[in-house]
């Protein structure tokens, strides 16, 4: 090894094995945003992002969360591998620099698809109108989401179109790039990891507790955060850069 200058490393997850137009894709948005923050100071504050999400009725720890101190003559701990429970609920969140706009669990038994999502975005924009009234009057407000069927199908362009709600185009399989994967779910997750829930109801009920916690300053830091994994990705030519000190 020494000789040769070689090392042994471990391979890196990643969502996909992004190819040459993936990337592309991926470089493009982050140019087009960058510029259009850069050209409009108040850019960001008009963006609503959201997506979806599973939350479990347990969520084992992370291998960092489950470790323990001990001695030098402490023997070795043992844990036996666990798995997400079957116990579930889907959240739907959009937020913005300010704080959550709206958020709501998929009733259990429904599937969201093109129909259930644009019942959301009514609430959605419905919200708008009464916690954002200046967005809602200037119609200044951008909505992004990502990729999903349900939010690229005919019926929600139309809702769109209709109600002349601009989107931001978002890359596919980036969730690296979208806020509620790197900040809001993944701080959630990561509060409820190792917690065990035996209702939907209590699922649900602490979901909510956690992102009640979070303040105005976590949700510009977010924002602020997006900005700069825009730079990453570019300096990046497109791949993911989780994992290599991107913030």
């Amino acid at each position: 090894m020494e000789e040769l200058g070689m090392h042994r490393v471990a391979a890196k997850f990643v969502p996909r094995i992004l190819p040459a137009d993936q990337k592309q894709q991926r470089v493009k948005f982050c140019t087009e945003i960058r510029q259009l923050a850069s050209d409009d100071e108040k850019f960001l504050s008009r963006v609503i992002t959201g997506n979806e999400s599973w939350v479990y009725g347990y969520d084992p720890e992370t291998k960092r969360q489950s470790s323990q101190w001990k001695s030098p003559t402490s023997p070795r701990s043992k844990k036996a591998r666990q798995v997400k429970s079957n116990l579930k609920s889907m959240i739907i969140t959009f937020f913005d620099t300010k704080g959550t706009v709206h958020k709501e669990f998929v009733p259990t038994g429904r599937i969201l698809n093109s129909g259930f999502y644009y019942e959301v975005l009514r609430r959605l924009r419905e919200k708008v109108r009464r916690h954002r009234p200046q967005l809602w009057r200037e119609q200044t407000w951008l909505l992004h989401h990502d990729n999903a069927p349900s939010h690229t199908s005919v019926l929600t362009h139309q809702f769109l179109e209709k109600n002349k709600i601009a989107v931001i185009p978002h890359p596919p399989y980036s969730p690296d790039l979208a806020p509620c994967d790197f900040f809001l779910f993944t701080k959630m997750k990561l509060k409820l990891k190792g917690c065990r829930f035996d209702t939907i109801e209590e699922i649900q009920a602490e979901s909510q507790r956690v992102l009640d916690t979070l303040t105005e300053k976590d949700f510009q830091e977010a924002f602020q955060k997006w900005r700069r994994r825009w730079d990453r990705c570019l300096h990046e030519g497109g791949n993911y850069f989780e994992g290599n000190g991107g913030r």
